[in-house]
């Protein structure tokens, strides 16, 4: 296996990682995003390269003033096992720090990867009500699965929600 780095998604990218994504929906281990939905995130994303071919990919989302998660985390098979989501992992984790935010959460099979790194799974609400309230409003899917919403939890099934406190 040759080296790769992580670097910030380009808009070019977007197709690699819907390419990347389309086995994990597949296999309904992640839910499926549209190229519209993809090409607007493009920011929030970090990429894995080896050789100019994209093996992995990640997304740091921004909940609220002190929360983020960390979504859409996948690596190729045949990286596996090789640091690529861990190294993808601290790259959004320094984001995360840059942005000012202290808090991440992430809702994965992977329990033992995330653990290794620092997240413990969460219980019921983490914020307080009027933060809750607020977040209510957003629409977006991945806050209504960190509020563990009923009309989110068919597709959360087997899933763990998961919580990490950034140091500085």
């Amino acid at each position: 296996m040759s080296d790769y780095i992580v670097r910030p998604a380009r808009s070019a990218d977007v197709i690699g990682i819907r390419n990347l994504l389309q086995p994990m929906v597949e296999k309904r281990i992640l839910l499926g995003k549209d190229l519209a939905v993809l090409y607007g995130a493009v920011q929030e994303f970090v990429v894995a390269e080896a050789d100019g071919e994209l093996i992995g990919c990640g997304a740091l989302h921004v909940f609220w003033e002190d929360l983020g998660e960390v979504r859409t985390l996948l690596v190729s098979d045949a990286w596996l096992h090789h640091g690529v989501g861990r190294a993808i992992v601290d790259r959004l984790e320094e984001n995360a720090k840059t942005l000012g935010l202290s808090r991440l959460f992430c809702l994965t099979f992977e329990v033992d990867f995330f653990g290794r790194r620092g997240y413990t799974p969460i219980g019921e609400q983490v914020v307080d009500s009027d933060v809750y309230s607020q977040l209510l409003r957003s629409g977006d899917a991945g806050v209504e699965e960190f509020l563990d919403l009923a009309h989110v939890k068919p597709n959360t099934l087997g899933n763990t929600r998961m919580l990490k406190r950034l140091g500085s």
